[in-house]
């Protein structure tokens, strides 16, 4: 009898618990995992939230009554199960977690050999389909269930992407949001010369700080006030699983994402000369000069992990970053770490011998921009088509990679639908003329109307 299943995303597994997700359908759902991608060994890992223990034990019950062996990788971020599962060469690997969602959701992400995403694309339909008919094959032999401390390798792995030599002893503030980054930081320490001030540093599913989701700007004061109380050179702040990491400058200034894509590029621009650099149609002006200038490549993608995963494959590109703080790494089988990114940035931070508000203070002078403005309307393609009448004829560039692209020679602006809500998403950015960029983008908010969001 099939049973109606509604957690399954666009991307992955999210649902309040435990009317959305539960011990049951989290069994039915490693069931379907086992069914659809016929795997040997899987890396299994939870969270720090509180229902994780529950769902991640009836996961692994349902893999491994299918006959299937589980690596249990036990508590940390989504990019532990990545690891897990591509150092391991395992044949997938799932991470129990609803990152900065509220505290009464969980999810999981689930990926198969390789760390390949799997989203509704590529088969995570298939998978809600099996779960919802419940009708598993008999098994003769039960799977095994060996606990796995990965973090030795895991932090090695980190450790290799940057030259711990040309380090400075930087002071830095590090915001876990009592989420899982905390730990990671604490078995980096003993191997890079930086002081931490660590703020909701403790794990606790309990959240008492609120829910770890820094593109709150309400969320962000904390760790702005201990910048400026110490006098630190930087801030990190992360997601709760941590696949996600967002900057604050010296000053204590929040750094747009996109700023620091083009950062990243420069970064690995200089270590592997001519790279492929992967970046979102959003904002594209400030990556795509920083590209060309180390001689790089610039390769556009649709905005979304699962599109960006695969053009990095196919371009055999070396990093891959979205202004939505996700950052994307060949060597790490082109998955997003949200460690990877503050390590790298450091190290830029040390070899120039700039402060962070220096390295980006030009790139937002030249490229300022909107920052990302949504708003909730009735007809998102409706309200799409009308403004690409209002403004395609005038321009010398319309692209429909991901919404609609319009660029004029001073200006440009990306407009896209969100995938699960009545949504418009605007940004907007100039070159180099703020006034500019603010005039066109109250004047494409006048014409786009609905209700701020």
């Amino acid at each position: 009898m099939t049973s109606k299943i509604n957690c399954f995303k666009a991307y992955d597994v999210r649902g309040k618990v435990p009317s959305e997700l539960n011990e049951d359908i989290a069994y039915r759902i490693g069931r379907a995992y086992v069914e659809f991608i016929k795997p040997k060994t899987v890396a299994v890992g939870r969270d720090i939230r509180l229902s994780s223990r529950a769902i991640c034990d009836a996961l692994i019950r349902g893999i491994t009554d299918s006959g299937v062996d589980v690596l249990d990788i036990g508590v940390g971020g989504t990019e532990l199960a990545y690891f897990a599962t591509f150092s391991r060469k395992l044949d997938g690997g799932i991470m129990v977690t609803a990152s900065h969602n509220p505290p009464d959701y969980n999810g999981m992400k689930l990926v198969r050999e390789q760390s390949r995403p799997i989203s509704a694309d590529t088969g995570l339909l298939d998978i809600r389909a099996i779960a919802e008919a419940g009708e598993f094959r008999t098994i003769d032999r039960k799977g095994s269930i060996t606990p796995v401390d990965i973090f030795p390798d895991y932090i090695a792995h980190l450790l290799s992407y940057i030259d711990a030599s040309t380090l400075k002893p930087l002071k830095i503030v590090v915001n876990a949001g009592n989420g899982g980054a905390g730990p990671i930081v604490d078995l980096l320490e003993p191997h890079v010369p930086f002081e931490f001030i660590k703020i909701h540093h403790e794990p606790d599913g309990h959240f008492p700080n609120g829910v770890p989701n820094p593109m709150l700007e309400a969320n962000r004061q904390v760790t702005i006030d201990a910048i400026r109380a110490s006098g630190a050179d930087l801030g990190i702040a992360w997601d709760g699983d941590y696949d996600r990491c967002f900057f604050f400058d010296e000053t204590g200034d929040f750094i747009e994402g996109y700023y620091i894509v083009g950062l990243l590029g420069q970064a690995f621009l200089e270590k592997q000369p001519g790279a492929s650099i992967v970046f979102d149609p959003r904002l594209t002006w400030n990556t795509l000069e920083i590209v060309e200038a180390n001689g790089g490549k610039a390769v556009k993608s649709k905005s979304g992990h699962a599109f960006i995963k695969q053009i990095m494959r196919e371009a055999d590109a070396a990093y891959g970053g979205e202004m939505s703080a996700h950052h994307y790494f060949k060597s790490f089988s082109y998955a997003d770490s949200g460690m990877i990114p503050w390590l790298l940035i450091s190290e830029l931070i040390s070899k120039e011998g700039r402060a962070l508000s220096d390295l980006i203070g030009d790139r937002k002078q030249r490229f300022p921009i909107s920052g990302e403005i949504n708003r909730r309307v009735t007809d998102s393609a409706a309200t799409i088509k009308q403004l690409e009448e209002s403004y395609a004829a005038d321009a010398i560039f319309v692209e429909h990679l991901d919404g609609l692209g319009v660029e004029f020679p001073d200006w440009r602006f990306n407009v896209r639908a969100s995938n699960t809500e009545p949504l418009l998403r605007l940004n907007v950015e100039s070159r180099g003329d703020l006034n500019l960029m603010q005039l066109k983008t109250a004047e494409l908010l006048a014409l786009i109307g609905g209700q701020p969001e």
